[in-house]
């Protein structure tokens, strides 16, 4: 699962959001589940006074590691910085990946029209690890 959080953070601001973010960064990466993530800045300037956009992402080995780690304590006293983000879809399960030189692998989706079966899906996966 990919986790993306953008910002519109302004120039006077960007140390102070740059610190939280990492903050918010490293709360999250102590949670079980998290698998990697990262900060960054757009490299687009769109202008003079015009508000940088920013991102926090993540990627986490399933849904209810990340919902989970939003329970979490320190991540929870992030809460201001997280509520900041854009309002737009954050939470993507990914489909296809690709290594280097490689060719595009798709996954199934974990989405299902039956939730119970879904349920005994997800656990004859992790039965299977």
């Amino acid at each position: 699962m990919l986790v993306v959080y953008r910002f519109a953070v302004t120039e006077d601001e960007t140390e102070s959001f740059a610190r939280d973010a990492e903050g918010a960064l490293a709360a999250l990466a102590s949670c079980q589940g998290y698998l990697r993530g990262g900060l960054g800045r757009a490299l687009d300037s769109f202008g003079d006074g015009e508000d940088a956009t920013w991102m926090l992402w993540t990627e986490w080995s399933d849904v209810g590691s990340y919902r989970r780690a939003l329970s979490n304590f320190q991540v929870k006293m992030s809460t201001p910085l997280l509520s900041r983000a854009l309002p737009e879809a954050s939470g993507f399960e990914v489909l296809a990946e690709c290594a280097p030189g490689g060719e595009p692998q798709r996954t199934d989706s974990d989405r299902t029209a039956d939730p119970a079966g879904a349920v005994e899906d997800r656990a004859r996966r992790e039965t299977a690890r």
